[in-house]
């Protein structure tokens, strides 16, 4: 990992212009939400995961962050179907707040095709004004 800004972006992922990240891990995606995100919606009370076995296309909606400040949705970053959903995250949403990088991933998905237009951290990092 590697704080570059006031915002921690890390270098091993791939970013999303809607502020998810991406972990390629063989041939499954890992996704949550960046740092910056979750700095702005400050204080996370709840997530909608989506069902796992669910086929979904790149941008679409797919789960909801609550926080104490608003609710915010959560998009797919490629087409593919959902494997695997973070559990934990309907018990303890806070550690999307507490660890977004680790313990705070929200979904894991098979993409049915190739990665495109995800942000490098360098670009992220530019998409958020740092």
């Amino acid at each position: 990992m590697e704080k570059r800004t006031k915002y921690l972006i890390v270098n091993d992922r791939l970013y999303t212009d809607s502020d998810e990240w991406v972990k390629v891990e063989k041939d499954v995606l890992i996704v949550g939400i960046t740092d910056y995100a979750q700095k702005k919606l400050r204080d996370i009370i709840g997530v909608d995961l989506p069902k796992p076995n669910t086929q979904v296309r790149k941008g679409d909606p797919i789960a909801v962050v609550e926080s104490v400040k608003a609710a915010a949705d959560i998009y797919s970053p490629v087409d593919g179907t959902i494997t695997e959903v973070n559990e934990r995250l309907v018990e303890s949403p806070e550690l999307l707040n507490k660890d977004p990088y680790g313990e705070g991933w929200i979904f894991k998905i098979k993409p049915s095709g190739p990665l495109a237009n995800l942000l490098t951290p360098e670009n992220y990092m530019k998409k958020i004004g740092e």
